[in-house]
């Protein structure tokens, strides 16, 4: 089982990550546009452009957990604007 009580902090990648990437490329891609390390206290979601797929990112101490998400009938709403 996935704990995620500790998660503190969410992070919402701004417009549209290529969701073909996987633990590695999100992970750089957290370092990228973030300059954030990866902890036990943060979750970051990435969105393609296909606004009815996403894809988290948490690190679990020992390891990486990357879930993606895809919805059958509706949409993540998802802006592609960053302020």
């Amino acid at each position: 089982m996935i704990d995620l009580s500790g998660v503190r902090n969410y992070y919402v990648a701004c417009g549209y990550t290529d969701l073909r990437r996987g633990i590695d490329g999100l992970a750089a891609t957290v370092m990228e546009q973030f300059h954030q390390q990866l902890t036990e206290e943060s979750l970051f979601l990435f969105c393609g452009r296909r606004n009815d797929r996403i894809k988290a990112l948490y690190f679990s101490g020992d390891g990486y957990v990357l879930v993606y998400k895809r919805l059958d009938f509706r949409a993540f709403l998802w802006y592609n604007k960053c302020s």
